[in-house]
């Protein structure tokens, strides 16, 4: 196998640094091009329920046993957030032409851990629209739990909000990574063509190579 000169290659890597740039600057070009036709931007928002004592007005009486209860309800209670019972009727309120099976992919519900706050995530295409589902999947729940469990512990805490950014598109880590496999991919292709390249290029190949000693250099001259 032939021995690499390290100083020659990077020489040789040198000479082709614009290459090496523009490569970086058409992957990100088509990177962010794939990006733009495949990827549909994604924005998630959320709605916070909490479980409370059913006497409000005399804190003292949410005792241990009550506050027991409400944690044990929270594992029943986000299953139902998600039941066509609830999502049925938000899909009517808002007279969306989602199905159920449509409408619940685009939910997550989440207990928040050693508390009694659920939190209610919906993601959409329109920001706008996963912030009304979110709100009137709170406020459907409140008022179909106090039918199933005849109890009045849940209220709404804190209401979704539109979200600013998509949470499925990061163009800073896109770009990095084509611009990464940019560099990565020239730089491959230019270290083939140098290992494969058997030309002589200057007069220190000659004497190294050939063990000839070189005694005059013809000039390269450009036309006028």
């Amino acid at each position: 196998m032939e021995e690499i000169d390290l100083k020659e290659l990077f020489e040789y890597f040198k000479g082709k640094i614009i290459w090496i740039i523009l490569a970086a600057i058409v992957a990100v070009i088509i990177g962010n091009v794939y990006t733009a036709i495949t990827r549909v931007p994604m924005y998630k928002t959320n709605s916070s329920i909490v479980l409370v004592s059913e006497h409000r007005t005399d804190s003292s009486t949410y005792n241990n046993s009550e506050q027991q209860l409400n944690k044990n309800l929270v594992g029943t209670y986000s299953e139902i957030i998600k039941s066509k019972a609830v999502l049925d009727k938000v899909i009517k309120n808002l007279k969306l032409k989602n199905s159920y099976s449509e409408l619940k992919s685009k939910v997550t519900v989440q207990a928040v851990e050693n508390t009694e706050i659920i939190d209610i995530y919906v993601s959409d295409a329109n920001t706008k629209k996963a912030t009304k589902i979110a709100n009137e999947i709170s406020k459907v729940f409140v008022s179909e739990i106090n039918k199933f469990y005849k109890l009045n512990n849940v209220t709404i805490l804190d209401k979704a909000e539109d979200a600013k950014t998509p949470y499925n598109v990061n163009y800073l880590k896109d770009n990095a990574i084509y611009t990464i496999i940019g560099l990565v991919f020239s730089m491959g292709i230019i270290f083939i063509i140098f290992y494969f390249d058997t030309s002589i290029k200057t007069s220190d190949e000659i004497e190294n190579k050939l063990g000839l000693t070189v005694i005059g250099t013809v000039p390269r001259v450009g036309r006028e």
